[in-house]
C-alpha cells in the first residue's frame, strides 16, 4: 500500500538574507509517497537528501499529513499537533480530496496573520500605478524587500504576499504566514519597526495565536454550553468576545444569560441560558497596541444550537359543535412555531377522544386530524411534542371544548365563531402580534362581552424584545439601550401606529424594562430620544388609549409611566433644561452656600430648600394628570403632574410650587395638594398643604415625590344651610302673602295721607316682588331637578323681581330722607308715584333686559349657572352677577345712609337741653326700635350679601358664620317685613284689630305729616 506524507523542512540562513544580524528562516514542503513498510526508515534521512549547501541547515523536521490513496482520491488526516485549515477542510478529522489536489495541515500553533499598512508621505505613490508599469514594479519590490527584511526574521517564518494596493495615502493588504509558535512580543518589535522603517501605521490580523474550544455539537437546549480560549503567552490586555449572527457582529459582556470570566493566558465564556439569539459564529480577541501599530489576535468557530421552540397550539374549529350524541366530528389541531434551522421531530398524543392522525407538515405549522365524538365522557385534548437533535422534548396541550346538544353558547359574529357560554375565544391578530379575545358569558342568554385586543405593532414589539434582551450581554447595556431608546423614539413619532391600548402599554414596558437595568445615560442623543419618546406617548391624541376597556390592574399604565420615566430621568445626565412638547425637565447643581434651588417647567415654579441636597432634578408632564387613577371621585386634576428628586437624600426638605391651574377655580371649590403615594397608588395629602384661596395655585410638602393641585368638582356646602334657606323662604313666602292682605284689610283705614299712601304703597310693591322671587327661588333650589330653559326663566325673574324689590326700597328711603330733611316740603302724590313706578319696575326691566342681550341672548354658562340657576359669578367684576350686585350695592349704601340721617334726626334735641339718664336710655330705645325697624324694609341685611361674595368658603369658620347670618337674616326676610310693617305698627294693628271684631271699617286717628308721628308705634 501506498502512502502520501507531506513534509515540513525549517531551514535556518546561517547568512541572514534580511539584515545580515539575525537569521532568517524559510519553509519548505515536500510531498512523498511511499511503502507503508519504508516509514519508519525515511525520515532520518530526508534532512541529507534535501540540503546541501553549508549555509542552510534544517532545524526542525515534522510529518504534517498523511493521506491513503484509493483509485481518483485521497483520504487524509492530520498528524498529531495539526490540524487542518478552516479554508481546506473546516473542522472534520479526516477530509477526503481528489488525487492530485491533497492539501496539506497546519501546525495547531501555526500562525496567518492580514495586515493593513497605511504608508505616509509620496514614497510608495508608484505603487497605485498599473501593474505592468516600471514605476509599479519598483515600488512594490522595495516595499516587498522592507518587508521581508523584517517578517522573515520570524522563527518558522513560511510566506509573505501583498496582495493588494489601494487608494487612503497608500493602503496595503497583505497576508502573512508563521509555521510555528510566535513570540507576540517579537512580532509586536518587529511590527513596530516596519512602521519606523516605512513611516506607516500598521494593523495586524492574526489567527492562530488564540486556541478556541468550543462545545460538541449541537448544544443542546438545556444546558449551559462554556467557550475557552487559550493564548499562548500572556497579552496583558483584556480579551473581547464577539457572536456573528444574521451579518451583524455583537460584543458580549457578562449580563443576565452570559458570563464573562478572564485569567493570563485564557478567558471564558459561559452562557446561562439556550435561545436562538446566541447562535452564530463566535469569537474571541486580543488587541494589543504600540504607537501607530495595532495587532488583533483572534479565533472564532461556528455554535450549532439544538433550540425548542415556543409553540402555539389551536383548533378549528375553537369550539366544535354537536347537533346528535351519535355524531362524530372532525377537529384540526394546530402547532405553530416560529421559523428556525432547527429539524424538530414533532409527536401527537390525545385523550379522551377517538384519534389525532398527523396531516400536514411544514417548517412552521404542524397539523393533526382529531376525531371526536358528541358523547360527553371527559374534555378531549391534544398534545404535541417537539423534540429536537439532542431528544430535548417540547409539549403544547390544548382542550377541544365541544358544544354539546343542549349546551349553551353565543353564536357565531363578525371574525368569531360559535363560543361556549362561559369560555373565551381568541384568535392571531392581523398584521400585527398578539391576539384578541373576546368572551362569551354564561348567562341566560349567554352574551358577546366586548372585544379585548392585545394586537401590538410588530415594530414596537421588536422594540420591546430588543429592550428585555439589553442586559443578557449580547452587546453592552448602554449601546443597547441607546439602540433601544432611538428605535422607540422612531415607532412612538407617529400616533396612529400606536393609537391603542396594547401599543402604549408595550411603549411603558419599554420604558419599565430599562430603568430597571440601566444606571446611568450620559449620551446627549440617547438622552434626547428619551425625552422624545416619552413625550411622544403623552401626546392629546392618544388620550383613549391610556385606559384598559376591560379587567382592572394593580398598577395602572400611567402609573408604571411615571415611574420608570422618573427613574430614567435620575439616571440620566442632564446639563441643560430639556423642552419636548410634553415633557421639561431642568437640572441645577445645588450646594451648601445655594440652599435653595430655583426650577421652571412648563410654567410651573418649583423651590426647593434643603442642606446640600446636591443635583436636583424637576420634570414636568403634560397630559399624564388626565391618565393618573382619582380614587376620589369627587376630586379632578387641576394642574400638570411636576416630579422633582435630588441626588442626596437629607432629613429636611420644603418644596414650594407653584401652579398655573388648568381651569380656574370656582368659588368655594376646595383644593388639594398631593403627592403620589407609590405604596396606596393614589394621589397623597401627607406632607402637603394648600396656601388656600388667596394663593390658589401655591403648595408647599416636606418630601420629594411627584406633585399635582386636584380640584373638588362641586363647591363646599354648609351643612343644615339648604335646609334653613328652604324653611326660611317658606316662612317668607306665608308671611309676605299675609301681609298683602292685611295691606287690602286695613288700606282705606290707614291711608289718610299721601305720605302714608306713598309708604303703603312701597310696602305692598317691596313685598310683592320678594313674594315672587322667593318663590322662584324656592322652585329652583333643586336645578338638577329643572330643565335648562325652566332654569333660565327662574334666573331672569328672580333677577328683575329682586332689582325692583331694592328699587322700591330705594323709593321708600327716598321719600323718608326727604321728609325727614324737609319736614315742611310736600311733593305730590302723582309725581312720587311716577317717579317710583319708574324706578320700581322700569329701571329693572332695563338692566335684565340689556343684561340679558349682551350675555348672548341669556345662554347658559354666560348669563346664568345652571348648577345654581342663579346669576354667574367668574371673579371680581367679573359675570352676569355684578348687574345685579352693582345696583343692590348702591341702593344699600344710599339706603343706609338715609337710615343714619333718620337716626340723626330722632336724636336730634335742644343744644342747652340737660341730659339726664332716662333721656338717653329713651334714645337709646329709639335708636334701637328705628334700626330693626328700617334694616328689613331697606334691605340692610343684603350688606352679608357682600360679604358671602368676596369670602370664599374654603377660608374657614368665619366666611361659613357669615354665610349662615346672612341665610338666616334674608332668608326670612319676608317675616321680617310683616312684623315691621304690620305687627310692630300700632295705626296698621289697630286698624286689623277693629276690621276683625266689627267687620267694619273703623275711623283711625288723625295722622300727622311729622316724622315722629308716621313712625310711632
Amino acid at each position: 500500500m501506498m502512502w502520501t506524507f507531506t513534509l515540513l523542512y525549517i531551514l535556518g540562513l546561517t547568512l541572514c538574507q534580511a539584515s545580515g544580524q539575525v537569521p532568517s528562516t524559510q519553509m519548505y514542503y515536500v510531498r512523498l509517497t511511499i511503502e507503508n513498510s519504508a516509514i519508519p526508515n525515511i525520515t532520518g534521512k530526508l534532512g541529507e537528501t534535501f540540503v546541501k549547501e553549508t549555509n542552510l541547515q534544517v532545524n526542525n523536521l515534522m510529518m504534517t499529513t498523511v493521506c491513503q490513496s484509493d483509485a481518483g482520491s485521497s483520504e487524509c488526516n492530520c498528524s498529531p499537533n495539526f490540524r487542518w485549515s478552516e479554508k481546506d477542510c473546516d473542522l472534520q478529522e479526516k477530509c477526503t480530496f481528489p488525487k492530485d489536489q491533497t492539501r496539506m495541515c497546519v501546525h495547531n500553533d501555526a500562525v496567518a496573520i492580514n495586515g493593513f499598512l497605511r504608508l505616509e508621505g509620496t514614497a510608495y505613490h508608484g505603487c497605485l500605478k498599473p501593474k505592468d508599469s516600471a514605476e509599479y514594479k519598483e515600488c512594490h519590490e522595495d516595499l516587498f524587500v522592507e518587508m521581508k527584511k523584517v517578517y522573515s526574521t520570524l522563527p518558522g517564518f513560511d510566506t509573505l504576499s501583498i496582495t493588494r494596493y489601494r487608494v487612503g495615502s497608500v493602503i496595503v493588504e497583505f497576508a502573512l504566514t508563521v509555521a510555528q509558535k510566535i513570540g507576540q512580543q517579537d512580532l509586536l518589535d518587529k511590527s513596530d519597526k516596519l512602521t519606523s522603517n516605512v513611516n506607516a501605521s500598521l494593523d495586524l490580523e492574526s489567527s492562530g495565536v488564540i486556541k478556541l474550544t468550543m462545545p460538541a455539537s449541537p448544544v443542546c437546549f438545556c444546558t449551559k454550553p462554556l467557550l475557552s480560549c487559550k493564548l499562548q503567552e500572556p497579552l496583558d490586555t483584556l480579551p473581547v468576545w464577539q457572536l456573528s449572527r444574521d451579518r451583524r457582529v455583537t460584543e458580549i459582556f457578562n449580563g443576565t444569560e452570559a458570563e464573562v470570566s478572564s485569567e493570563p493566558k485564557e478567558t471564558k465564556l459561559k452562557l446561562l441560558k439556550i435561545s436562538e439569539l446566541w447562535e452564530g459564529v463566535y469569537s474571541c480577541s486580543y488587541h494589543q497596541k504600540k504607537n501607530d501599530l495595532t495587532i488583533s489576535h483572534q479565533a472564532s468557530a461556528l455554535m450549532d444550537l439544538a433550540l425548542l421552540p415556543d409553540i402555539l397550539i389551536s383548533t378549528e374549529p375553537a369550539f366544535p359543535k354537536c347537533d346528535s350524541p351519535e355524531e362524530v366530528l372532525s377537529v384540526k389541531v394546530i402547532c405553530e412555531i416560529e421559523k428556525n434551522t432547527e429539524n424538530y421531530t414533532v409527536t401527537w398524543a390525545h385523550e379522551n377522544l377517538f384519534n389525532a392522525v398527523p396531516s400536514e407538515e411544514t417548517k412552521k405549522t404542524f397539523t393533526a386530524e382529531a376525531i371526536v365524538t358528541c358523547k360527553e365522557s371527559g374534555v378531549p385534548n391534544v398534545t404535541c411534542t417537539f423534540a429536537n437533535r439532542c431528544n430535548d422534548t417540547r409539549p403544547a396541550t390544548v382542550d377541544i371544548n365541544i358544544i354539546y346538544k343542549g349546551d349553551k353558547f353565543c353564536p357565531a359574529e363578525g371574525d368569531w365563531g360559535d363560543t361556549k357560554a362561559g369560555f373565551t375565544g381568541r384568535l392571531k391578530c392581523k398584521g400585527a402580534t398578539g391576539h384578541r379575545t373576546k368572551k362569551c358569558t354564561d348567562g341566560d342568554p349567554p352574551t358577546w362581552e366586548p372585544e379585548v385586543s392585545a394586537c401590538v405593532n410588530r415594530d414596537l414589539n421588536d422594540v420591546l424584545k430588543n429592550a428585555e434582551n439589553s442586559d443578557i450581554g449580547l452587546g453592552s447595556l448602554d449601546e443597547n439601550a441607546a439602540d433601544v431608546f432611538s428605535q422607540l423614539d422612531q415607532v412612538t413619532n407617529n400616533s396612529q401606529k400606536i393609537n391603542s391600548y396594547a401599543n402604549l402599554n408595550a411603549s411603558v414596558q419599554v420604558l419599565l424594562s430599562l430603568s430597571n437595568k440601566i444606571n446611568s445615560i450620559n449620551n446627549d442623543t440617547t438622552a434626547n430620544d428619551f425625552f422624545d419618546s416619552s413625550s411622544n406617548l403623552l401626546e392629546e391624541s392618544l388620550k383613549v388609549s391610556w385606559t384598559k376597556t376591560s379587567g382592572q390592574e394593580n398598577i395602572s399604565l400611567a402609573e408604571r409611566y411615571l415611574s420608570s420615566v422618573e427613574k430614567l430621568i435620575v439616571a440620566t445626565n442632564v446639563t441643560q433644561l430639556k423642552k419636548k412638547k410634553n415633557i421639561e425637565v431642568m437640572a441645577t447643581n445645588c450646594t451648601k452656600q445655594n440652599t435653595k434651588c430655583y426650577h421652571k417647567v412648563f410654567n410651573v415654579s418649583v423651590i426647593l430648600k434643603s442642606s446640600d441636597p446636591g443635583n436636583v432634578k424637576t420634570a414636568g408632564f403634560k397630559e399624564l394628570e388626565k391618565y393618573l387613577p382619582q380614587k376620589d371621585k369627587t376630586l379632578e386634576s387641576n394642574s400638570i403632574v411636576v416630579s422633582t428628586t435630588m441626588e442626596k437624600k437629607t432629613s429636611s426638605v420644603e418644596v414650594e410650587i407653584r401652579f398655573p391651574l388648568l381651569k380656574k377655580r370656582p368659588p368655594h371649590v376646595l383644593m388639594k395638594c398631593v403627592a403620589w403615594d407609590n405604596f396606596t397608588h393614589d394621589w397623597s395629602e401627607d406632607g402637603c398643604k394648600w396656601s388656600g384661596a388667596s394663593d390658589e395655585g401655591l403648595c408647599t410638602c416636606k418630601h420629594l415625590s411627584s406633585f399635582a393641585i386636584l380640584m373638588q368638582r362641586y363647591p363646599l356646602k354648609i351643612a343644615g344651610l339648604q335646609q334653613v334657606t328652604q324653611v326660611g323662604l317658606s316662612v317668607s313666602v306665608v308671611s309676605l302673602v299675609i301681609c298683602l292682605i292685611i295691606e287690602v284689610l286695613v288700606w282705606s283705614s290707614v291711608v289718610k295721607t299721601n305720605t302714608l299712601y306713598l309708604r303703603h304703597m312701597a310696602h305692598i310693591n317691596i313685598s310683592l316682588c320678594l313674594l315672587v322671587a322667593d318663590s322662584c327661588f324656592l322652585a329652583s333650589m333643586d336645578p338638577e331637578s329643572v330643565s335648562e330653559l325652566w332654569c333660565r326663566i327662574f334666573v331672569v325673574l328672580k333677577h328683575f323681581c329682586f332689582l325692583s324689590m331694592f328699587f322700591w326700597m330705594l323709593c321708600l328711603s327716598g321719600m323718608l330722607l326727604h321728609q325727614a330733611v324737609f319736614l315742611f316740603h310736600n311733593v305730590s302724590k302723582s309725581t312720587y308715584l311716577r317717579l317710583s313706578m319708574f324706578l320700581g319696575y322700569v329701571c329693572p326691566l332695563l338692566i335684565v333686559v340689556i343684561t340679558f342681550l349682551v350675555y348672548d341672548g341669556g345662554i347658559e354658562g354666560e348669563y346664568f349657572s345652571k348648577e345654581s340657576c342663579w346669576l354667574l359669578y367668574e371673579g371680581l367684576m367679573k359675570g352676569s352677577i355684578h348687574t345685579f350686585v352693582i345696583p343692590v350695592g348702591i341702593i344699600v349704601f344710599v339706603n343706609v345712609l338715609s337710615m343714619m340721617v333718620v337716626i340723626m334726626k330722632l336724636l336730634d334735641h335742644p343744644k342747652n337741653a340737660e341730659r339726664t339718664n332716662d333721656s338717653e336710655k329713651k334714645a337709646a330705645v329709639t335708636v334701637m326700635r328705628s334700626v330693626i325697624l328700617l334694616t328689613p324694609i331697606f334691605g340692610i341685611t343684603w350688606v352679608f350679601g357682600f360679604a358671602v361674595m368676596l369670602m370664599d368658603l374654603t377660608s374657614g369658620p368665619i366666611a361659613i358664620t357669615v354665610n349662615y347670618l346672612f341665610t338666616l337674616l334674608n332668608a326670612f326676610q319676608g317675616l321680617f317685613i310683616l312684623l315691621t310693617t304690620c305687627v310692630m305698627d300700632k295705626s296698621t294693628r289697630e286698624a286689623l284689630g277693629k276690621r276683625l271684631k266689627t267687620n267694619a271699617s273703623a275711623p283711625t286717628s288723625n295722622s300727622t305729616t311729622k316724622l315722629e308721628s308716621t313712625w310711632k308705634k
